[in-house]
């Protein structure tokens, strides 16, 4: 496993300031092997509600939690929704030993939990795949690790697998697990079939503005079914809804969502794409590099917001960043040299950006106008 440092340290943050800090990201992310930086896992302080020995000793959960001192640790968490109150109470007292560190598979009964039973008592964290800052070596900029992570994506055991012949069935296999069972376990009732069709079908609408009429046409099904879906795979972590930004410009502006993929894995073994070559021939290749672009840009900036921007004119912002009130924009292209364009200008006067960035996987940084500039990927990495 590679060091998650950023991560680790965020998480240490959080414990300075908070009672309990939830853990939440897609399954096989990296939190346990996370969480077992800070208590390894057969400690008194560790359970794994998927565990049966751990769940057994947490059967009986107010004199076990209420005995145990330092940091503890409940993986799965979302497993057992009674132990929300409990927690609620205990973070509450003055007199209780312990810190929680709470772990917990992206879903909306996690979500809701954490919302209403332990709002303002607990930091969530979230925790994806690998990215740039994780894959790179200290020294210099590795093209091959930045090729790699674009192809088998940032789940740890895809990045990490012997080849791309593995990581592709191992990506597979995690596509149909996440239908056929962590679904219905998150108490999402959704038939199997139904969604794996939909996922396959969402791969062609990646990086393109969202319309639910076409895919519910093509499955036989209402609009409001395919929206559901989409928003199933939104609250599981495995699909990003980049909303549109408005502006009182006295333009038509387009209101709806475009549809991301956030792991570009997943997307690649969606649709078939095995190998760097069978990538970089592909005629989605533009709209795949940007979706991996975009993710690298949100994971590694931190925005305070992000949005896209569009108007029925054509003129369009891949992204919009707030930090504070400083505007940002962000242009993705897939060019070797990539050039202003009309659009550009536009974005950036109407929406009066502070600073428009053109991200592109060249080698070189260079001002392309007042204000814009031209940024290869390893200009994200933090110095």
């Amino acid at each position: 496993m590679l060091p998650r440092l950023q991560l680790e340290s965020a998480i240490r943050r959080a414990l300075n300031r908070s009672r309990g800090v939830v853990l939440v990201g897609p399954r096989q992310a990296g939190k346990s092997t996370l969480a077992q930086r800070f208590v390894p896992r057969g400690h008194a302080n560790y359970f794994d509600l998927e565990y049966p020995p751990d769940a057994q000793r947490l059967a009986n959960p107010i004199p076990v939690l209420d005995s145990l001192d330092g940091l503890i640790v409940i993986d799965e968490v979302q497993r057992d929704p009674a132990l929300f109150p409990l927690l609620r109470s205990l973070m509450d007292r003055s007199d209780a030993p312990g810190q929680f560190l709470l772990l917990g598979s992206a879903s909306p009964s996690l979500s809701r939990q954490a919302g209403e039973s332990l709002l303002g008592r607990v930091e969530i964290v979230e925790v994806g795949g690998f990215d740039l800052a994780e894959v790179m070596g200290p020294e210099a900029w590795d093209q091959a690790a930045a090729d790699k992570l674009c192809l088998r994506g940032g789940f740890p055991r895809s990045w990490l697998a012997a080849n791309d012949e593995d990581s592709f069935a191992w990506r597979h296999g995690a596509i149909v697990q996440h239908v056929q069972s962590d679904l219905p376990q998150f108490g999402l009732g959704v038939e199997a079939p139904a969604m794996l069709r939909f996922w396959t079908m969402l791969a062609h609408y990646h990086g393109q503005t969202w319309s639910a009429s076409d895919p519910a046409r093509s499955l036989g099904v209402s609009e409001p079914t395919v929206r559901r879906y989409l928003d199933i795979l939104t609250q599981t972590m495995m699909v990003r809804q980049l909303q549109p930004w408005h502006e009182n410009l006295g333009k038509r502006q387009v209101k709806s969502p475009k549809v991301y993929f956030r792991d570009t894995g997943l997307l690649h073994a969606l649709m078939g794409v095995r190998t760097w070559q069978e990538l970089v021939g592909h005629p989605r290749a533009g709209a795949s590099w940007e979706g991996f672009a975009l993710e690298q840009v949100l994971r590694i900036s931190k925005p305070d917001q992000a949005w896209f921007w569009a108007t029925h004119q054509g003129a369009e912002l891949d992204l919009l960043m707030f930090h504070g009130t400083r505007r940002v924009g962000v242009e993705f292209k897939l060019s070797s040299a990539p050039k202003i364009t009309p659009s550009m200008r536009i974005a950036a006067e109407d929406l009066k950006l502070d600073a428009l960035y053109v991200v592109y996987p060249g080698q070189h940084r260079f001002a392309m106008a007042d204000g814009i500039e031209a940024v290869p990927l390893w200009g994200l990495l933090p110095a």
